[in-house]
């Protein structure tokens, strides 16, 4: 059976965004609904409910025609921000109970000697972290077997405190893991209820630290998404879905729910990672493949930098100061978004976020019960949001609520309510500013080099702001600016990463062959998943990189290579990448030095056929799409500007719009500033260029 549809949906912290693709006409249309932590089917059931009305056809029918129903969350994001994880323990080599608070013994602050910093708190309380005596050294042989005894008592303690989900990680288990292997079965036997994550097989790789502190936040996850993934593979399941519900990972890629159960970890940045994808398929039709995506939702702001149309992957991450070693879309995330709240710190300056008023209650202006001024409050006191509400009018707007709010920071500071909206406006550009400039201009890119595509639904109204700031005179803006992240999710491939460690010299007779069969045993195992997710051969991809280094080198770094056999006749060809990445990377190479690697990884595809593009059809004017003016302030001095309004949905392909001028679209409102033009693409985009 053909299937009509395919269903995107990606829940954030403030909103739940839906995005569905006709697979045959290219038409895609976007939904919104307000998230519910407590229960996020709740939202998903909201936002379903929105389509069938649209389509005029009800939710079950609409799951049972979709090709696949995916989903991007922050449920894990948020569960590691805010400490609700599982109550996790910890089975070690004996002596290494500390190694994830004593991590590589550096700070990230070097000036701060004050005994309670840092002050992260541990996902495993030491307590419920339990030495093993066992001990596999770095050629794999063993020095000390393993008491199982202690295996034993650890699983006594865990079930007298409960602990509902367990890591194992012992040292040079990468190499040897007959230990893990066997204290894993022990606690299967012993604790038959608990979720286990075992070191070796989730991250087989180098570095003790690394490996130890991944197995320990995806044991801290995975009970969080093994709740989250049931509750939502059911609902769909009750509603008739054909097929099982796919998960966006922040790898990139897609992956059942299973796979982001077992491994937890890849739902981190679950949601933002999809935003490269996308900012790139918008960028296509413009021929940009350096795109910066800025993702300003109600709760955060999220940044991408892709460049020659390749994002850059992460791995080693220290992610809220838990090192996570799996690769990872690169994402920047700040507290800044429409929820962010303004406030004055001690020294009597305004700031604004991190903390956020989130869906519940919300900025000021929603009239759910918010008092705190946010940017949303100070952007409708500035004239830049329909005082009429947003969604179409389906979430009003209250201007008197927003005005007494942002005067809470006014009064104390002596200005005006206006001159404090525009302060706070000035602030919030400000930090997603200085993040953008983290991922281009801290790495060595120069961001005038690169299009700035809006993702988001508060992104439009700074858009023009942040483009002016960082020097960029192109943007790109989709029509589905506020469900980016779900409409790339829908034009994505299933994706897994497979690893193995390789500590080997290139020059060491053998070494290819070692190499070649790691390659071929993990990628196996890949080709193996794919074919049960029901993927032909024809279907599957696969790309090869290696972490190699100088011989003496303490870090290494990540070189791709293509899939051709590793022998005498091509290793030349894997030693000329490395010495090329590594001059691109640190504008020097060794030639004459001996190479060795240290990992290898495999990322396996599976391919899905992509819905139609859209485009748009139709003709419109600036006379017939104007429906009037708003006083609005681009300026700190509070003046204000007769502003022209525009409907969005009734301008034409073709037809510009010059700043000082604000689009409205349903999800989104583009402001655009003095010296900025917009002109709406067939694409669905709106291409807006500065005259300066």
């Amino acid at each position: 059976m053909e299937h009509a549809f395919r269903l995107g949906i990606d829940a954030g912290g403030t909103f739940t965004d839906f995005v569905i693709a006709n697979r045959a006409s290219g038409d895609v249309r976007l939904f919104k609904a307000l998230s519910t932590p407590s229960d996020p089917t709740r939202a998903i059931e909201n936002g379903l409910r929105q389509i069938a009305e649209n389509l005029g056809t009800t939710p079950s029918a609409i799951v049972s025609d979709c090709d696949l129903c995916i989903n991007g969350t922050t449920v894990g994001l948020n569960a590691l921000i805010t400490h609700r994880g599982g109550k996790t323990g910890l089975i070690c080599t004996a002596g290494h109970e500390d190694s994830i608070e004593i991590r590589n013994g550096h700070k990230e602050d070097g000036f701060r000697y004050d005994p309670e910093y840092p002050a992260a708190t541990m996902l495993v309380p030491r307590y419920l972290r339990r030495g093993v005596r066992e001990r596999v050294l770095s050629d794999g042989s063993v020095r000390t077997p393993m008491q199982e005894e202690d295996v034993r008592q650890a699983c006594r303690l865990f079930l007298a405190e409960k602990v509902e989900t367990v890591a194992i990680s012992f040292v040079w288990s990468v190499l040897n893991p007959g230990h893990e292997r066997r204290a894993a079965e022990i606690v299967r036997e012993m604790m038959p209820e608990a979720i286990l994550t075992v070191g070796s097989e989730l991250y087989p790789q180098i570095r003790e630290y690394t490996r130890t502190s991944t197995a320990v936040t995806n044991a801290y996850l995975a009970p969080v998404m093994r709740r989250y993934v049931t509750a939502v593979d059911r609902y769909f399941r009750d509603l008739g879905a054909r097929q099982p519900v796919r998960y966006f990972q922040s790898n990139g890629g897609l992956a059942v729910g299973q796979v982001m159960t077992d491994r937890s970890v890849y739902a981190i940045n679950s949601g933002p990672a999809s935003a490269p994808q996308a900012g790139l398929y918008v960028g296509a039709p413009f021929g940009k493949e350096n795109v910066i995506t800025v993702d300003m939702g109600g709760t955060s702001f999220d940044i991408t930098l892709t460049r020659n149309g390749q994002t850059n992957l992460n791995k080693n991450v220290d992610f809220l100061r838990y090192r996570v070693g799996v690769p990872m879309i690169q994402v920047e995330t700040l507290g800044a978004g429409g929820g962010s709240i303004g406030w004055i710190d001690s020294l009597g300056l305004l700031q604004v976020g991190p903390q956020s008023a989130g869906s519940e209650p919300g900025p000021a202006c929603y009239g759910r019960g918010g008092t705190d001024p946010t940017t949303s409050d100070a952007n409708l006191v500035l004239g830049y949001l329909n005082p009429e509400g947003l969604l179409g009018g389906k979430l009003p707007l209250d201007v008197a609520k927003a005005r007494e709010a942002v005067a809470r920071v006014a009064e104390p500071l002596g200005i005006s309510i206006e001159q404090a909206a525009y302060g706070m406006f000035t602030i919030v550009n400000s930090g997603m500013v200085n993040g953008i400039r983290r991922v281009s201009v801290e790495r060595g890119y120069d961001p005038r080099d690169f299009v700035l595509v809006g993702a988001g639904g508060a992104t439009a109204a700074h858009i023009t702001a942040l483009a002016r700031e960082m020097g960029i005179d192109t943007i790109i803006l989709p029509k589905l600016a506020s469900g980016l992240c779900a409409f790339g999710q829908i034009i994505s491939d299933v994706k897994y990463n497979y690893m193995a460690t390789a500590p080997l010299r290139l020059d060491n007779e053998g070494a290819c062959e070692k190499i070649d069969t790691l390659f071929d045993e993990i990628e196996a195992q890949g080709v193996r998943h794919l074919e049960v997710d029901g993927f032909a051969a024809d279907r599957i991809a696969i790309k090869r990189s290696l972490e190699m280094r100088y011989v003496g080198q303490v870090h290494e770094c990540t070189v791709d290579i293509d899939n051709f056999r590793i022998d005498e006749t091509t290793i030349d060809k894997v030693k000329d990448a490395f010495h090329a990445r590594h001059e691109e990377l640190y504008t020097y190479s060794e030639r004459h030095n001996p190479v060795e690697v240290v990992n290898i990884e495999s990322t396996l595809y599976g391919l899905i056929e992509k819905p139609r593009p859209p485009r748009l059809e139709g003709t419109g004017s600036l006379e017939l799409a104007l429906k009037g003016k708003r006083p609005a302030i681009f300026q700190a001095s509070g003046e204000v500007t007769s502003t022209p309004v525009y409907d969005g949905s009734k301008l034409g392909v073709g037809v510009s719009v010059a700043g000082p001028a604000i689009i409205e679209e349903v999800t989104t409102t583009i402001v655009i500033e003095p010296g900025w033009t917009a002109a709406l693409h067939e694409s669905g985009s709106y291409l807006l260029t500065c005259k300066d």
